[in-house]
């Protein structure tokens, strides 16, 4: 066997019975099944540390192993992701053996609120969670292949079941979570994610224009033929480094010095020119579509470049030479400047988003001069006020005589009605053990968003991948549990007097968590390989009916 703090050796048991006894029990050594699990190689110490390593460090295989090999433990990296499976498997264990004491948390706390939110990415099933909104400790876990209420109904009856009524539930607007909160709790009060309810009224009101400059923009071929025409400039100045040092100097106000011929400024200027509109695409603030807006940044900074360009090559329009630089990206605008659709788009696009800002600021979340991007919790803001500004939002677009006649607002402002009692409400009077206290349930799910996002940013950092559809499919369902040791009081629980997670690891019946590692792994989505060779053979179709004609 091998153990962090010894290394490998080899140890030998003596097993003992009792003659005088029926029974076939044989007694072990208690000592060496608290370094190791039952007929397993490698020690508690090595099994938490390959899953701290990889779940709380973002460590791969491959970086553990190099790891594990400075510290004179040879290890392959199959063995290490096995061993990382093992460890949810047995934090899951020890979750499920200390529910009752995580709800005599919560209920000391007054009780808890649930947060629902499901991933997924691509073709992968979806990893539901749920989360208390005090302590912040993840519940439960569930992988469904999709987010219908009849397949998400269990999952909430048996957390209603494990932790009783819970005092309020914050989600998406997602039409399952929703009908199936309705089914389990239909006494909860029961609320929407103000940013997820943002999110939606500004697809709604202005997606298919987006979905529209995108088109027309990717029909132009505009973004190719700027950065080629970025590279062909960056390749002429740099024969040319002293036109550089002139065109800096004569921006930050200094004497420009002679550097050449004019044109090498006009070069320089239409180069930094073109990269600046280039950058529209990046200007977000990290909320994503519909309060970035990166399409239409990009068209509106096409349209500023035109002008531009256009204004210098009017200065100086004695030399043709001269305004070379200038010309050749004109000619590439000019497809794109004269698309009346895309210039009406855009338009009309715009007008959306002023009013849709204005929803934002009476929300007052994903503020347009906010940076907090997508960790916004919307704090720091009375619910009355915010519910007050809203009213007059509404107000202000109904009383609009042009506004209040086009469809979109009216859809807007019926969403708004719609949703009004899950998106406002008064705090919640939790009787606690030190006394009653007043919560206000948080204005978004961003407390499950963020651990997704977490969660996905470390598989995407331990693995160099970017798309995570596998990974997803292979992931535990029980794998967001493992951000609860990093919270104090979820880790003394789960401990249960004992001083590590190797101790208490230890205490766990091995074959359990033996059985749970064999099902997880038979139920595995993997297509075997028998049919894999299969599914290859372009003459499948044909031997299947020949198979069974027979």
């Amino acid at each position: 066997m091998v153990t962090l703090h010894i290394g490998a050796f080899q140890a030998h048991e003596t097993v003992l019975e009792c003659p005088d006894c029926d029974s076939d029990v044989c007694y072990g050594s208690e000592q060496l099944l608290k370094l190791k699990p039952f007929r397993s190689t490698f020690g508690y110490d090595i099994l938490v540390y390959a899953g701290k390593a990889m779940f709380l460090r973002c460590r791969n295989e491959g970086e553990i192993q190099q790891e594990l090999a400075e510290k004179h433990v040879e290890i392959s990296e199959r063995e290490i992701s096995y061993l990382a499976r093992k460890f949810v498997v047995y934090l899951a264990v020890a979750h499920r053996q200390s529910r009752e004491k995580i709800n005599r948390l919560m209920q000391s706390r007054g009780g808890y609120i649930l947060h629902l939110d499901a991933t997924c990415e691509g073709d992968s099933p979806h990893l539901l969670s749920g989360i208390d909104g005090i302590s912040e400790i993840v519940l439960e876990n569930m992988k469904l292949a999709s987010e219908k209420a009849e397949k998400i109904i269990p999952f909430l009856q048996k957390i209603e079941q494990l932790y009783g009524q819970p005092l309020a539930l914050v989600h998406d607007m997602g039409k399952g979570i929703v009908r199936a909160v309705k089914e389990v709790f239909p006494d909860s009060p029961d609320f929407i994610c103000h940013y997820h309810f943002l999110s939606a009224v500004g697809k709604n009101l202005f997606g298919k224009e987006n979905d529209q400059i995108r088109a027309r923009l990717r029909k132009h071929g505009i973004q190719g033929k700027l950065h080629k025409r970025v590279r062909e400039y960056k390749g002429m100045i740099d024969d040319h480094p002293a036109a550089l040092h002139s065109f800096s100097s004569g921006l930050n106000g200094n004497t420009p010095q002679p550097s050449g011929p004019f044109t090498h400024d006009a070069l320089v200027a239409t180069y930094a020119f073109v990269l600046w509109a280039l950058e529209g695409k990046k200007q977000a603030q990290g909320y994503g579509f519909p309060f970035d807006r990166v399409y239409l940044n990009f068209y509106q900074r096409l349209k500023i470049l035109h002008s531009g360009l256009t204004q210098l090559k009017d200065l100086h329009r004695g030399s043709r030479k001269n305004t070379k630089p200038y010309v050749k990206v004109l000619r590439d605008l000019i497809d794109t400047m004269e698309d009346s659709l895309l210039r009406k788009t855009a338009q009309s696009m715009q007008e959306k988003t002023a009013v849709f800002d204005k929803l934002r600021e009476a929300m007052r979340i994903a503020l347009p001069s906010g940076h907090c991007g997508l960790n916004d919790k919307g704090e720091g803001s009375d619910m009355h006020t915010i519910e007050k500004a809203v009213k007059q939002f509404c107000l202000w677009i109904s009383a609009d005589e042009r506004m209040s006649k086009q469809k979109e607002y009216q859809k807007m402002i019926a969403q708004i009605k719609h949703y009004w009692q899950k998106l406002f409400s008064d705090p919640l009077l939790l009787n606690t053990s030190t006394g009653t206290l007043a919560i206000q349930p948080q204005r978004t799910n961003n407390v499950l968003e963020r651990l997704f996002r977490e969660l996905k940013r470390r598989y995407r950092k331990k693995s160099g991948m970017n798309g995570l559809s596998k990974i997803l499919k292979a992931m535990l369902g029980d794998t967001p549990l493992v951000k609860n040791l990093e919270n104090p009081d979820y880790l003394k629980i789960i401990l249960d007097g004992s001083e590590t997670l190797e101790e208490r690891f230890s205490e766990i019946d091995a074959l359990l968590v033996q059985k749970e590692v064999s099902r997880i792994t038979t139920r595995s989505e993997k297509v075997p390989s028998q049919i894999k060779k299969l599914i290859k053979m372009p003459e499948l179709p044909e031997l299947l009916v020949a198979l069974f004609s027979g």
